[in-house]
């Protein structure tokens, strides 16, 4: 199962993102769609799997004539982001009528998609897409899986407990959360499995019809490139 269809995956993960250490590492990341946001014209922009909000809160700051939304299939992060005041909906991509100037998928949004789901997904971002549009996004580099994100995590605070436990192979990355969270004297327990996928440029680049017109190394975690910053055309 994919996270895209999994809410219950979703949630649990919105619920411990902020100790996951996501938030550091962001404006690295972040300061790569900026950069090539500055280089073209756009009036709409969105972006998908939104989570928290953070991405759209910072560039909406920046490009304040443009018209940004996100989108995220838990409610849990959908909340969040209206909280900060971004527009954000609870709604599948493919299930939507407008169309973007720029569509953008952060923080290896397309990593939890297996090839089926990546395909379905990318002909309806294309749909979606404005001719001479854009589609940006970072995947997970080999690297960033086999290295970086293997083994076991764990985070203790006042009132939850988390353990992640994964493994890579055969270019699967599969993790499973445990979290406790404290409700007065008791801890209530949750436990998900969440899978995330391996692909390459040239494969994202030839099922979706796009030009890839931008690849970029990124490095998060370390001196090695975790990350590769992919920025497509529609032509």
């Amino acid at each position: 199962m994919t996270l895209n269809d999994n809410t219950s995956a979703l949630d649990l993960y919105a619920k411990v993102e902020d100790i996951l250490g996501v938030k550091e590492v962001a404006p690295k990341l972040y300061a790569h769609y900026l950069l090539t946001l500055q280089t073209i014209e756009f009036e709409t922009l969105l972006d998908v799997g939104c989570g928290s909000g953070d991405f759209l809160s910072s560039m909406s700051g920046i490009f304040d004539d443009a018209t940004m939304q996100g989108i995220d299939l838990s409610p849990l992060m959908v909340e969040r982001t209206k909280s900060i005041g971004v527009n954000a909906s609870c709604i599948d991509l493919c299930d939507m009528d407008s169309s973007f100037d720029v569509i953008t998928a952060t923080f290896d949004m397309l990593n939890y998609l297996d090839t089926k789901s990546l395909k379905a997904f990318l002909i309806c971002l294309s749909e979606r897409l404005n001719p001479d549009g854009y589609f940006l996004c970072d995947i997970n580099t080999l690297y960033g899986f086999s290295e970086v994100a293997v083994g076991s995590f764990i985070a203790d605070e006042d009132d939850r407990f988390l353990t992640i436990d994964s493994d890579f192979e055969d270019g699967v990355y599969s993790s499973e959360f445990t979290l406790f969270e404290q409700n007065g004297d008791s801890y209530s327990k949750s436990k998900e499995q969440i899978s995330q996928y391996y692909h390459d440029s040239e494969m994202i680049a030839s099922i979706s019809g796009l030009e890839l017109v931008t690849q970029e190394s990124v490095s998060l975690y370390g001196d090695e490139s975790d990350k590769t910053f992919l920025v497509f055309k529609k032509i």
